[in-house]
């Protein structure tokens, strides 16, 4: 897709994804223009001085509305991130926004009639399914502890279709990515998820390093620069309105996870895990053949390498990361 003079808005884009994909989105040519509730000194920090930045609270409709005037495409990566425990505690504070954020962003991209939107979904949104093809999605409720969040997803897509048939507006893309993680990441104790919340007790020199459930727990992940090339991937060759995984395909263990990590360490930890504490589901790993099949997309970076690269970042940027607020409030 030719983006050299087109306007492009990414929301939440001051993220763990936002970063790399506004970096590749100007080095097409594209005018992008950020939208967060993070705050300019973090813009400021993670984004490439090209990018337009804009302190916005998508929960109001006007705001939305403003943000796409003019705009060409856009990429909602907004999200209310949160850890196991608060998927299960804060609830409300995870749904309310998402679907006010989701309904209102899309609504007036809509409205504005904008030539592509990309909807950002997740793994969460599945039923507890060890392996989780893209028809899946509707087969049943998504877990317990995703179930608000993965709800407020699932409602995003239904709008989306529902603008296609009432309205042929055929701009929606949609994709659904495995836990992604890389530089840039939540490392908030109260929110962040298993990979930086590991790197950050590694690196503050835990031993042993305590980790929960028993290690079996399998989880598909993906490195946040594979991500921002299969968005870009899907927004120019994906069906409108059908979604498409982005992930590994491949199952790795909290164990396996656990053991890579502490090896970065100047000092391996000894690393003991704890069965009583919760982990979700016992496997969650994403079916990816849609995306060979639709984008020409695998994800290529191994996450031994990815591991490095954001325990590196983190090692040098540590009083960003851990500046950065709770995203549940």
């Amino acid at each position: 897709m030719n983006y050299r003079r087109k306007r492009v808005l990414v929301t939440g884009g001051t993220g763990t994804i936002g970063p790399a994909l506004v970096r590749r989105l100007l080095e097409a040519g594209a005018s992008v223009t950020v939208a967060s509730i993070d705050g300019p000194e973090r813009a400021r920090a993670v984004l490439p001085a090209d990018a337009r930045y804009c302190l916005a609270d998508l929960r109001d409709r006007d705001v939305c509305s403003q943000l796409v005037a003019g705009q060409d495409h856009v990429f909602h990566l907004m999200a209310v991130k949160g850890s196991t425990q608060l998927g299960v505690s804060r609830v409300a504070s995870m749904y309310v926004p998402f679907i006010l954020c989701n309904t209102h962003m899309m609504e007036a991209a809509f409205r504005a009639r904008v030539q592509r939107f990309l909807f950002v979904g997740s793994i969460c949104q599945y039923p507890p399914l060890p392996v989780r093809h893209e028809d899946d999605a509707w087969k049943g409720p998504p877990a317990a502890n995703d179930r608000f969040a993965g709800i407020a997803k699932l409602a995003g897509e239904a709008q989306a279709e529902a603008y296609l048939q009432e309205h042929g507006w055929d701009a929606v893309r949609v994709v659904r990515p495995a836990n992604v993680y890389g530089p840039f990441d939540d490392f908030h104790p109260s929110s962040a998820h298993v990979i930086p919340a590991l790197i950050r007790r590694v690196v503050s020199g835990e031993d042993p390093l305590r980790v929960a459930g028993d290690g079996t727990a399998e989880r598909d992940f993906i490195y946040s620069e594979d991500v921002a090339e299969g968005m870009l991937l899907a927004l120019e060759r994906a069906p409108p309105c059908v979604p498409i995984n982005l992930g590994s395909g491949i199952g790795t263990t909290v164990r396996e996870l656990a053991a890579v990590i502490a090896e970065q360490a100047p000092h391996v930890p000894r690393i003991v895990f704890e069965p009583d504490r919760p982990t979700g589901d016992p496997k969650r790993v994403l079916d990816v053949q849609r995306a060979r099949e639709l984008l020409g997309f695998e994800a290529s970076t191994p996450l031994r390498e990815g591991i490095r690269k954001t325990f590196a970042w983190y090692e040098a940027n540590r009083e960003l990361a851990e500046r950065r607020p709770p995203p549940v409030r």
